[in-house]
């Protein structure tokens, strides 16, 4: 199977970028690999600040590695007991913390779900009813920039 590759299109906007060409680390972390796909002609943008280089390891570094990322709530609920599915609903709602905008942003994909966000929901959820044969609708693989 092809690895998935890095684009610059993948790089969060606000995502710091690191230029320190002599880390140890700078084959596998995520902030280096970053700027390497930076266009030409950009000139200003977050970056990782020489400082984060502390007693020779960096207190930046972030592994670059693809992570399971999900989206979609329709089966989220079929173990909730009917009386409590609005609970429920509004506890996961509210995990997201800006209303029903965000909520359904991720249920239809536009945001996907890393994976401490799935088990932070379905905590939310084994606390309304069995989890048991419950998962988010669509899975993809995707970069891990958190």
């Amino acid at each position: 199977m092809e690895e998935k590759k890095l684009t610059y299109q993948d790089v969060p906007l606000e995502y710091p970028l690191c230029f320190n060409h002599e880390c140890t680390n700078k084959d596998c972390c995520m902030h280096y690999q970053a700027s390497l796909l930076l266009p030409e002609g950009c000139h200003h943008g977050p970056a990782v600040y020489p400082t984060a280089w502390q007693d020779g390891e960096c207190k930046c570094f972030r592994e670059k590695r693809l992570v399971q990322k999900a989206w979609g709530f329709t089966t989220l609920y079929d173990n909730v007991p009917h009386y409590r599915h609005a609970e429920a609903r509004q506890r996961v709602s509210s995990y997201f913390s800006g209303g029903n905008g965000p909520y359904y942003r991720y249920h239809h994909g536009e945001n996907l779900l890393s994976p401490r966000q799935q088990a932070d929901i379905l905590n939310i959820v084994a606390q309304y009813g069995s989890i048991e044969g419950i998962g988010f609708d669509h899975y993809v693989e995707d970069w891990d920039f958190r």
